[in-house]
């Protein structure tokens, strides 16, 4: 028992570094890269919140009335009994990109496969969003609670959950996930 846990805990290692290694920065020295990716991640996060706007009714006003919102395009994860996720993303004030982050998550449990989701943050006060901008690595649920969006029975988030502090969006290819948890989330800043 031990042996296979050992055995498909470092399969499950190897293949999420197989699938990450894609997702390094490129190198400060290499400026043309650094634009054209900064470029593609700002393209995602327009298109991310495009999806979110036809798929949830009244983010369009949400997201305007933010003082911030990060955006995370494509968080990737892959899984074989140890999970992990990684994906890039931008933070908007004021309808401007002010930087990049990269958010990164672990799990342990039975689990197999692979998948991709978007993840929208929405710092709806400006104390959240500060304490965010002047964290060194924040993370979701320990350094704020972040109020996952569900749509109630009038087809509308939730009004509770708008007025918290951070809400969060997560999007699938199918529309809204619901009754997903974003604890545990490590979000920080990347020179890009």
């Amino acid at each position: 028992m031990t042996r296979t846990r050992t055995f498909f805990s470092a399969t499950a290692v190897a293949l999420a570094s197989l699938a990450f290694a894609g997702c390094t920065t490129t190198k400060p020295s290499d400026t043309g890269s650094a634009t054209a990716s900064r470029a593609s991640i700002d393209a995602q996060v327009d298109a991310t919140l495009t999806r979110l706007y036809g798929a949830v009714p009244g983010s369009r006003d949400m997201v305007a009335k933010a003082n911030g919102v990060l955006v995370f395009p494509a968080v990737v994860g892959a899984s074989l009994g140890v999970g992990a996720q990684y994906g890039r993303g931008a933070l908007r004030v004021g309808g401007r990109t002010e930087n990049f982050y990269s958010t990164t998550q672990g799990s342990l449990g039975i689990q197999a496969g692979a998948q991709s989701k978007a993840v929208i943050y929405l710092f709806n006060t400006p104390q959240a969003l500060e304490a965010f901008r002047n964290s060194n690595g924040w993370t979701a649920g320990a350094d704020a609670t972040v109020a996952v969006a569900n749509i109630g029975a009038n087809g509308n988030v939730d009004t509770n959950t708008i007025r918290q502090p951070v809400v969060g969006f997560v999007l699938t290819n199918v529309g809204l996930e619901a009754g997903v948890s974003l604890s545990g989330a490590k979000i920080s800043k990347i020179q890009m």
